[in-house]
């Protein structure tokens, strides 16, 4: 009878069954070698790798490598450092834009608040990067404690600095205004000079500055290329250049003399408020005519 005691033993699938253990007394007989084929394992477990080793609790489980981000789709009307570039006008529909601009906007001024040629400077060169909007928030107040060159300097980087603090780049441009006003005072006799070469020689002062104090302050017939007219000139094909120099001596080519002074203006307006980057609203352009602009918006969007 079967040893109720003893426990049945379990062989993992293909191992050979051991033979029960002898009596006492009995001889040891080896079992005749098998010639069974092995146990089959359970179905398709040939085919599963072994399982790995469990990882230690203490070592942290190694992070994969973040999916690189997709790219965003270009604006669909250009963006400031690309903007959409038309085939250029011929000479006459250059002239025809202009005029249509002019049209439009007899008496274009600059936006910018002034009182002469210092505080224009002053303004144009706080504006660099910011909206003649946030300047004109900040100008009164500064213009107030210093306004001229030698009240500016002892006024100081910091109190340049309480008055400017909400335009962008405030910390560098408290620095340039207090060192040109100091120039001014050493090379000029405080007053601001009327030719590039000596404009551009201040610190902050660049050809587009420039070329504004020179056009509104002194009259002279200059084209400042800010983003707005960069963006004009290369969207409507009035005059594409790779560079705002570029644009700027197509623009002085190819711009009547008599409009040339005043064109600076109209230019800025018409980009700041109709032909915008995201979004031209070419449905109440006055120069539409004449624009070589392929994707004109010619319908406001529903609101």
């Amino acid at each position: 009878m079967p040893d109720p005691n003893r426990r049945a033993q379990v062989t993992a699938p293909g191992e050979p069954i051991p033979a029960p253990p002898a009596a006492a007394g009995e001889a040891v007989i080896p079992p005749p070698p098998s010639t069974l084929p092995p146990l089959p394992g359970p179905p398709g477990a040939a085919d599963v790798p072994p399982m790995p080793p469990a990882a230690d609790s203490a070592t942290p489980p190694e992070r994969r490598p973040a999916a690189p981000r997709g790219r965003r789709p270009a604006p669909l009307h250009g963006s400031a450092a690309a903007p959409r570039r038309a085939r250029l006008m011929s000479a006459d529909a250059a002239a025809g834009f202009i005029r249509a601009l002019a049209q439009a906007t007899p008496d274009p001024q600059t936006e910018l608040l002034y009182t002469d040629p210092y505080s224009l400077l002053v303004a144009v060169v706080l504006s660099a990067q910011t909206t003649d909007a946030a300047v004109n928030r900040a100008t009164p107040a500064l213009f107030a404690a210093a306004p001229d060159p030698a009240a500016m300097v002892a006024l100081g980087e910091a109190g340049v600095a309480a008055h400017i603090r909400t335009i962008g780049l405030w910390q560098a441009k408290a620095r340039n205004v207090v060192a040109l006003s100091r120039l001014l005072l050493e090379r000029h006799g405080g007053a601001v000079p009327e030719t590039r070469e000596a404009l551009e020689a201040l610190p902050g002062v660049g050809r587009k500055t420039a070329n504004v104090v020179l056009n509104v302050a002194f009259g002279a017939e200059t084209m400042a290329v800010d983003t707005h007219i960069f963006r004009i000139g290369n969207r409507t094909g009035l005059a594409p250049g790779r560079t705002p120099r570029e644009v700027e001596d197509r623009l002085v080519k190819r711009c009547p003399p008599a409009l040339l002074r005043s064109a600076h203006h109209w230019l800025i307006l018409h980009g700041r408020y109709v032909c915008k980057a995201r979004l031209p609203e070419c449905w109440r352009c006055a120069a539409r005519a004449f624009c070589n602009y392929r994707d004109k918006v010619l319908v406001a969007p529903a609101r």
